[in-house]
């Protein structure tokens, strides 16, 4: 199937795909911070440098497009149809390197919880549960 845009224009729309301040990252961050968290972004000195830090808690939220990270089940994760086997090795190894983050992050004794982006579509409940997630069992 070919693409439905110009070569021009996919890679212009490619280059502005952002790493960093999504509009998924900043609702996750402007819901927790207006329940009174508050945390570091993207430190640096811990493993895949997480969205969230949150040091009182020891825990950090990573904040995950479906597409590029692979969630699974979800329509959103679903692979082009060109250029397959670029696609392929690119998102695997995408979800290689998180899998090795987070295994870090929890080997360094840090609490990981990863907010995909098609549980934002679905209301504030999964927002409410991540909260409660990160405040639990500290007192």
């Amino acid at each position: 199937m070919a693409d439905v845009v110009d070569s021009a224009t996919r890679s212009r729309m490619m280059a502005g795909i952002q790493g960093k301040n999504t509009k998924p990252e900043l609702l996750v961050r402007k819901y927790l911070h207006s329940r009174g968290l508050r945390f570091r972004l993207h430190a640096k000195e811990l493993p895949g440098k997480p969205d969230l830090v949150f040091p009182k808690y020891n825990t950090v939220v990573l904040v995950h497009g479906c597409f590029w990270h692979r969630h699974a089940g979800c329509k959103y994760a679903a692979t082009p149809s060109s250029r397959e086997q670029f696609w392929t090795n690119k998102l695997s190894e995408n979800v290689a390197r998180d899998s090795y983050q987070i295994a870090a992050l929890s080997g360094l004794g840090w609490r990981v919880f990863v907010m995909w982006e098609c549980e934002l579509r679905e209301g504030m409940a999964r927002l409410d549960l991540l909260y409660s997630e990160i405040t639990e069992d500290v007192k």
